[in-house]
């Protein structure tokens, strides 16, 4: 808690921000050719499509996400992007239970996240070493998202980082000096609360803290889902170019989930089917009663009056369950310091410090309660405590621009499997919605003490009209994990990753008139998962044994060459690539998902991807603007998979197969207006199919979204205009299958694995800024 406290004091500069922010740098550690292609893209765009890059980037401003409805998550903004796979079952795409993004058919613990260069893990649901930006950061605050569809920088901190990065950058006070504040209201009787205040000088010390609380139903069925958060950054100019930076940020989330679903029960219960919910407690025992007289759940009948017929249209015990939730509270705190010296040598250093404690809350009808209900609230809980530095010296020599660069980060997490019991049979006793205590059975606890070492070295070569960037990096990524309760026979034990060398090499030409083109290659080697219910040790103790010294880790190597084209009026790009994703690791479940057994876990071949993204913004006359892009993906799994078990031989077909959530085509359109009062935009999504089969027999069907924000802004003299907007998502009320995989892929047949998008929803915002 000292180095809380340290960190807290770093950020006592108090200061605030606006709503559409321009001139917004990112803070974070840029090659030169990052840092020359913001320059000349312009600094106004809201997308900027990579100008002067070697490798395949796009950015989205804040001015991107402002005109979403209010909350939205910037993973939700960059879907309009090419080759990003975005879903999630909710409208503002913050429910983390369902938020899913793939990038060229990499899924979300393959790619890479950081904020304003502080790592936030890989983002999963499974919470083992870092957090989801929703949590870290309010959307208001953010100034610069940066998508790299590629492996990415090699300068992000990221250890898993094999098919793409996406690096967050924080808005500095300077641009948003005084006062913000807004109010939203809409569909689900959901209401969101905004405030900030920034003070300082633009070329003194300045500082903004920020305030954010939203709540609302669920779509359907019985339940809420709310945030609140607190984000607050200074910076201290030291003179001669040197500043101190300070960022803290504190998120309390609740979220109760939706049911996940499969084919047959959408066919047979709709989409709007759900959990029962805290007001059908008496169902939830009924349903749960008639499973264990018929044997369904294994467990011990304690009501055989029930009977053994579900009622009509539950058809088993996994139809539905009574209550389920997404518990997360996380403190986030980093101190900076920029020193230019030596007249163009330049470091960078940053020390950071996270907590977070989580609980994921099922109500199962495997358990009983002591207390004789037929259910249990059964937890899995995470506990990080994570602290690491970064650090950068870049120095230019003539025609080189070289960097040297490092991390160093020590996570000590603790995940646990308990029980809690429910009161009686008519009064539950807990709410989901709340951290679970005095559970009657801890099933099992393990600590994961995981330290990893990191370095880079890229050198920006300046040709001219030529650009030559080559670099590498290298790390080592150590593992121990141990037992404090252990009744599964969970694996623990010792496992690491190193790679030291993992090269880049890129080219970008420029030919003039606003054409330029670029090439790349990068090698990327991903380190394991250290959680009890993912990765090699979500095994059991002799699985783990056996494979730990055979087991090779994940990597890829990425090709990517293209042309971009900028005139001020059109901003186009068009690339194509080519992925050879080697040693593939296959979690094989020995359970259905939600039930949680031990895993097998084993390296199943090769997969190759191939593709090419096409994106075009125009300025039209009048304020009028048109963006469109286009992905098409062939990702294919060269292998099948063998298994073998007790002395069997298994072969699955899946060579030559598609992989899952990996649409073909991906196409988004918008048209914008943007007047001295009204403003408005339209947006289609376009998805085709997606098989949720590794044997690709199941999918679910393509579909398009259509979303609009149409506004009006009164400028009354204040230092922003007043403004209402109304946003509509999912305009045309589609009813469709949002997320896939949420309970994992199996190689064939129908799984409860889907999550249903939300229905059309309306929300409307009015903001000011004085």
């Amino acid at each position: 808690m000292r180095i809380v406290a340290v960190l807290l004091a770093s950020t006592s500069l108090v200061a605030a921000p606006a709503f559409a922010v321009e001139n917004t740098a990112p803070t974070a550690d840029l090659s030169a050719a990052d840092a020359s292609a913001g320059a000349e893209s312009g600094e106004a765009e809201i997308v900027v499509l990579g100008a002067g890059q070697t490798r395949q980037v796009q950015e989205l401003s804040t001015q991107e996400l402002t005109i979403l409805a209010s909350g939205t998550s910037p993973l939700k903004a960059i879907e309009k992007l090419p080759s990003v796979n975005f879903q999630s079952a909710d409208a503002f795409g913050n429910y983390e239970w369902s938020t899913r993004v793939t990038i060229r058919g990499f899924n979300q613990n393959q790619l890479g996240f950081n904020l304003d260069g502080i790592p936030l893990g890989d983002m999963s649901y499974g919470n083992a070493n870092g957090l989801h930006i929703s949590r870290a950061i309010s959307p208001e605050n953010i100034g610069v998202t940066r998508v790299s569809q590629g492996s990415g920088s090699i300068n992000a901190q990221s250890t898993n980082n094999l098919g793409g990065t996406l690096e967050f950058f924080s808005i500095d006070p300077k641009d948003v000096l005084g006062a913000d504040i807004a109010g939203s209201y809409g569909s689900e009787n959901t209401y969101r609360g905004f405030a900030r205040i920034a003070l300082g000088t633009a070329d003194g010390a300045r500082a903004f803290a920020s305030v954010q609380y939203q709540n609302g139903d669920k779509w359907k069925g019985d339940g809420q889902q709310r945030t609140l958060m607190l984000n607050a950054k200074g910076v201290l100019p030291l003179g001669n170019d040197a500043s101190l930076d300070g960022y803290v940020s504190y998120s309390d989330r609740a979220e109760q989930d939706y049911q996940d679903l499969s084919l047959a029960m959408i066919n047979r219960l709709g989409f709007d089917w759900d959990n029962f919910g805290p007001s059908n407690y008496a169902l939830a025992i009924r349903v749960a009663d008639i499973a264990a007289n018929r044997g369904d759940t294994g467990t011990t009948p304690l009501n055989p009056a029930a009977g053994t017929t579900y009622p009509a249209p539950i058809a088993s015990a996994d139809d539905a369950y009574y209550d389920a939730s997404g518990l997360r509270k996380d403190t986030l705190a980093s101190l900076g310091l920029t020193l230019p010296f030596a007249d163009t040598a330049l470091l960078k250093v940053k020390g950071y410090y996270h907590e977070n404690d989580g609980q994921g809350t099922w109500g199962s009808p495997y358990v009983n309660s002591p207390s004789g209900v037929p259910m249990a609230l059964r937890t899995t809980e995470y506990d990080i405590k994570r602290k690491g530095v970064f650090a950068s010296i870049s120095n230019t020599y003539g025609m080189h621009n070289l960097t040297v660069g490092g991390w160093y980060e020590k996570n000590d997490f603790i995940q646990s499997r308990k029980f809690y019991g429910y009161e009686s049979r008519t009064n539950p006793g807990r709410d989901h919605l709340d951290f679970q205590s005095n559970p009657f059975f801890t099933q099992w606890s393990i600590a994961f003490e995981t330290d990893t070492l990191q370095y880079y070295v890229t050198d920006d070569v300046d040709l001219g009209d030529l650009k030559v960037n080559i670099g590498w990096k290298g790390y080592s990524v150590d593992t121990n994990s141990f037992s404090l309760v252990n009744t599964s026979g969970l694996a623990t034990g010792d496992i690491k990753v190193e790679d030291w060398f993992q090269p880049h090499v890129g080219l970008n030409y420029k030919f003039g008139s606003g054409l330029e083109a670029f090439a790349g290659f990068t090698q990327v080697t991903r380190a394991y998962q250290a959680s009890a219910t993912s990765g090699p040790f979500s095994t059991s103790q002799a699985g783990f044994n056996a494979i730990k010294d055979k087991l090779k880790p994940e990597s890829s190597d990425t090709y990517e060459a293209g042309l971009r084209y900028n005139t001020g009026v059109i901003n186009a790009s068009l690339a194509g690539y080519y992925v050879n994703f080697r040693d593939r690791l296959l979690v094989i479940p020995t359970s259905v998902g939600i039930v949680g057994s031990a895993n097998v876990l084993q390296n199943v071949g090769n997969v190759r991807a191939l593709g090419i993204e096409a994106a075009l913004d125009v300025k039209l006359p009048g304020g009028f603007g048109a963006f469109a892009s286009y992905s098409y993906n062939d990702t294919t799994y060269r292998d099948d998979v063998v298994i073998t078990a007790g002395g069997v031989t298994t072969i699955r077909a899946t060579k030559g197969k598609s992989v899952v959530d990996t649409p073909k085509h991906l196409l988004r359109g918008e048209l914008s207006y943007d007047g001295d009062s009204v403003f408005g935009r339209v947006g289609v999504n376009y998805m085709s199919k997606r098989y949720f089969t590794y044997l690709n027999d199941q999918s679910v069907p393509g579909r398009a979204l259509v979303d609009a924000t149409i506004g009006y802004r009164l400028n009354i003299g204040q230092r922003q205009p007043v403004e209402l907007q109304l946003n509509a998502v999912n305009l045309f009320d589609k009813r469709y299958v949002a997320t896939i995989g949420s309970n994992g892929f199996g190689f064939s047949g129908d799984n409860q694995t889907l999550l249903a998008g939300a229905p059309r929803q309306i929300f409307v915002t009015l903001k000011a800024g004085f």
